[in-house]
This record gives structure tokens, sequence and C-alpha cells, in this order.
């Protein structure tokens, strides 16, 4: 590392060698740096040690705000911290060019004097300035020490700069990853929860509904986002339920999650489909977010008459295989996602279809739909029907696991970028 040396000629700056006592209180500092510390307890323990290997009345330590672009000033603390472009004063210049620069006199420096660094207490007269620069050779900040006489820096703390910077470097970037590594602890964390939400809202058991075979299955992400599903009987209904709330994470599990308990609250009181989806989603828009919404398919099968009463808010494409005629039939969704607006009493009315002998209502999530391969085509209807009708007769688990493997087996080593959900009900015949 070079040295931009400032108001005194060579010889002023001694030659002796470094002594032994020396050289153990450095690396007895050293050593002090190496202690894993919390960033401020650290940055204040940077500061005190230098003071010592290099006799200064004070010390600043800049890091690099990388978003910025900018040097900020973290010791002393303050509550507006300075800072400072790179090129602009003695600091952006040492940061720009990454070498060390010694000003032996403040007073006849013009760059120093166009922007001057005193702390309280006393007249800066002697500036040393040393680059930090990290393990992956990437600048992390700059050292300044400030000394009260001209020309207190001499090549002993120019020896002694440079090894500290580097220490202090590798405290910097290992205080970092210490804060990387909690970060990521707490996203693992919160994923495992927001999981363990999602698994805890899936039915224990499928219910059994004469004349029908019924087929629910959920496949997350490593990356848990706000998919879930509901079969249960209600007043001797199927009330069947498909939901997926935008993003990943304890916040859309949670909000799939409050979506999924009002509505069964909502019908427990009373209320028919419609009421309770404009409720639902009359309440979800006063509670989430202007950028969130959850797409859901809400729909009951009367085993009796065979008739499906649904709405689909942004939940689609909604599959009906009409056996007789091994025709099918896709349904756009019947609104848009629930949160987006409230709604008006009477603005929607549920949608109807009929499940002739052998006909298969398939509620597929976007996880199948596009799961996608390496040119970047998706599995798509395409895909969903045509294992659909080879599939037909088969039983209704054994449908709903051929359409995860085959949407795997279209991906190929694609990995699984969305949670998958099935709910499948085929009528016998």
């Amino acid at each position: 590392m070079n040295t931009l040396t400032h108001g005194l000629a060579p010889e002023q700056l001694g030659c002796e060698e470094i002594s032994r006592e020396s050289l153990m209180k450095i690396l007895e500092i050293m050593h002090r740096l190496a202690a894993p510390e919390a960033m401020p307890e650290l940055l204040r323990e940077i500061i005190e040690v230098g003071k010592l290997a290099i006799v200064a009345e004070a010390g600043v330590l800049w890091l690099l705000d990388r978003d910025a672009d900018e040097l900020v000033m973290v010791s002393p603390s303050s509550d507006a911290p300075l800072r400072r472009r790179l090129g602009d004063g003695w600091v952006g210049v040492c940061a720009q060019v990454r070498e060390m620069s010694n000003i032996h006199e403040c007073r006849d420096d013009d760059r120093f004097q166009a922007d001057p660094l005193n702390l309280p207490g006393f007249e800066t007269r002697s500036l040393f300035n040393v680059p930090i620069i990290g393990q992956d050779d990437s600048l992390l900040g700059v050292m300044q020490w400030l000394g009260a006489r001209p020309g207190q820096f001499d090549h002993h703390d120019e020896w002694v700069g440079p090894a500290l910077a580097a220490q202090a470097a590798v405290a910097v970037q290992h205080a970092y990853m210490t804060d990387e590594l909690l970060a990521n602890a707490i996203l693992e964390r919160e994923v495992a929860v927001a999981r363990e939400i999602q698994l805890s809202t899936l039915p224990s058991e499928l219910p059994e509904v004469d004349g029908y075979g019924l087929y629910g299955h959920f496949l997350p992400t490593s990356h848990t986002g706000g998919d879930l599903y509901d079969l249960v009987m209600l007043d001797g209904q199927l009330f069947m339920l498909l939901g997926d709330a935008t993003g990943h994470g304890f916040g859309p599990a949670l909000s799939a999650t409050q979506m999924q308990a009002m509505m069964r609250v909502a019908f427990r009181l009373g209320a028919g489909l419609d009421d309770a989806y404009r409720q639902v989603n009359n309440q979800m828009a006063e509670d989430l977010p202007d950028d969130r919404f959850i797409t859901a398919f809400m729909g009951f099968l009367d085993p009796a008459s065979h008739q499906v009463q649904f709405h689909s808010a942004g939940q689609g494409p909604i599959l009906h295989y009409h056996a007789a005629e091994d025709r099918l039939e896709w349904h756009k969704p019947t609104s848009f996602p629930l949160g987006v607006m409230e709604l008006e009493t009477g603005a929607q009315r549920a949608k109807q279809l009929q499940l002739a002998p052998g006909d298969i209502l398939a509620l597929v999530s976007d996880g199948i739909y596009e799961f996608a391969n390496a040119n970047g085509e998706q599995f798509g209807e395409a895909g969903v029907g045509d294992v659909v009708r080879r599939y037909r007769g088969r039983p209704v688990a054994e449908l709903g696991q051929a359409l995860v493997d085959a949407a795997f087996a279209f991906g190929g080593d694609v990995e699984q970028a969305d949670d998958i959900t099935l709910v499948l009900v085929r009528r016998d015949g």
C-alpha cells in the first residue's frame, strides 16, 4: 500500500526499528479486535485500541454505505452522522485511491482547509488516513487519526496503520457476517412458523361424501407462501376452499389463515355463500396493505343435487372435466381477488355447475400451471388437461399425485418455484 505524505521531508520521518515491546502491544490489540462484538461496541473498540497503537488525540471511523456509495462517520457517533462522497476531502480521496495519506501540517494543506475535520477539545494539526479494505478487496471504510502537533505521525504509524486497518476489516466483516447469519436465522424461523401455520390449517382427514371421491394435496416450497385448502362438511354440504395469498413468509400465511377462519365463522353463523364472500372480502380489503390480496375459490357441493355453487376470486382457471363427453371446460375467475376493493350488497352472485357421473372438479393452484422448464415454458392448462384425461378412471388420489409428478417431470432440473395445492372432487360413475 502506498503512502502519500504531506508537510515534512522524508528525512524528518525517523527510521528507528519497531521495538519488541511495541510489537507485542500491537499483537495484543489485534487479539482484542478479533473478539466477537456487536457492531457499536466493535466500532468503539477499534478507535480506542487504535489510539493506543497510533498515538493520537482522536480517531474517526467511516464505513461505506454501499447503497448510497458514500462514507458515513460512525465513530464518534451522532444523531446526524456526517457523509462524504468518494473523492471529497481527504477521507474521500483515501477511499477513492485506496492509499494512506499522512498530512503533517493541516494548516498548510488546501484540501484539509476546504473540508476541515476538528473534534471538540483541540485543533487538528496532523491527519493520518488509512483505507479499510476487506479480504475480498472490497472497500469497507476509512480510519482517520487526528493529532494536535504538526508531524505527529511517523513511519512507525504508517507501519501500524495498515495492520490495524486489516484487522479492523476482519472485525467489521465478521460483524456483517454475524448480522447476516442472525437475519437468516430469523428468516428461517419465520418460514418454519409460517409453514407450521399452513400445515395446521389443512384438514387432518378428508370427509366422506357418499358418491364422491375427494383429494387434497399441499406441497410448499422452501420459501413458504400463503396457499391453503379446505374440505369440510357444513350442514350437509361440502365446503371447498383453495386460497393463495400474495408473497412469501409469515404474513401471507397469516392472511390466508385469517381468510379461512372468517369463512368458517361466517358459515357457522348462518351466512350464505354470497354474503360470506362479500363480508370476508370487505374485511380483507380493510385489513390488508394495498399491495396484498388473496386469490381464492370457495364453493359448496350439494351431494344430493350434485350442484356446485362457487365464487372464484381471482383464482383460475378452474377445470370441470365432463366424463360423458370427454370434454375439458375451463372456468375463468368470477371476480377480482379478495381484499382488492370493497363490494356492495348483491354485487356478486355465485356461479353454478352440475357434476354428472364421472365428472371431475379440479382446483389447481398456479404452482402447477406455472411450473416452468429450463426454456421458460409453463406446464399450463394443456399439461393439466392431459393428465386429467389419462387418469380420469384411476383413484382420485392417484390422479392428484400424477398431476404433481407430471409437473416436476416437465420442469426437469428446474426447482419448484411456488407452492403446489390441489383439491379434486370426482363424482362416482
